[in-house]
């Protein structure tokens, strides 16, 4: 039996494969990270991230107020003329005038009820008799009193109080106080109940 010498020719060869295997494995990972830098390249890139701000709110229009005048005598303790937007309450006119006297008479007035312009409002005192008839400047205007005095009016609901304004506006200012006879809900002896209490300014 006899043993073969291996000679250097063989371990040349040995050597040359190892050497040409490496080179393999290093080209080939050379080529991979070259293909994966080409298709990172060539990847979309992603959709820029928008910040959408919320929308601003509209600006909310205050209406202007209208402001009337009226002329506040009695039990009051600064009596006078008073400017105040249009649809203030008695109790709060007074209260502008410094509040009612000691000896006033505040059952006698619907504090509730909202002041019309150009009326006159007197406060009573205790014992005082009142008025049988108001004076031309306490009565409303039936060309620019609202519903809500209207309705203030002896025998005017709400309806009735609507439908005078309803009317004033289709049909043109008030020229006679005979002219609520054409307004529904208005008869004869109605207008006879609240003909103390309303004018026409001016007067005829």
């Amino acid at each position: 039996m006899s043993i073969r010498n291996r000679g250097p020719a063989s371990a040349s060869r040995g050597g040359e494969f190892w050497l040409t295997l490496r080179e393999t494995i290093v080209l080939g990972a050379t080529l991979a990270s070259f293909l994966a830098s080409i298709w990172l390249l060539r990847r979309p890139a992603p959709a820029p991230i928008r910040i959408v701000p919320p929308p601003t709110p509209a600006p909310t229009l205050t209406p202007t107020p209208k402001w009337i005048q009226v002329y506040l005598t009695g039990a009051v303790q600064a009596p006078g003329v008073y400017t105040v937007p249009q649809g203030v309450r008695i109790w709060a006119l007074l209260e502008q005038a410094g509040g009612p006297q000691a000896d006033a008479d505040l059952e006698a007035l619907n504090l509730a009820a909202p002041v019309a312009d150009g009326m006159h409002l007197h406060v009573p005192r205790r014992g005082e008799p009142p008025s049988a008839t108001p004076t031309p400047s306490a009565r409303l205007d039936l060309n620019t009193a609202s519903v809500e005095a209207l309705e203030q009016l002896p025998g005017i609901g709400p309806r009735t109080a609507q439908a005078i304004v309803d009317y004033r506006l289709k049909h043109g200012p008030f020229r006679s106080l005979e002219d609520l006879l054409a307004v529904p809900g208005i008869g004869p002896a109605t207008l006879e109940r609240i003909r103390p209490w309303v004018t026409i300014y001016p007067e005829p």
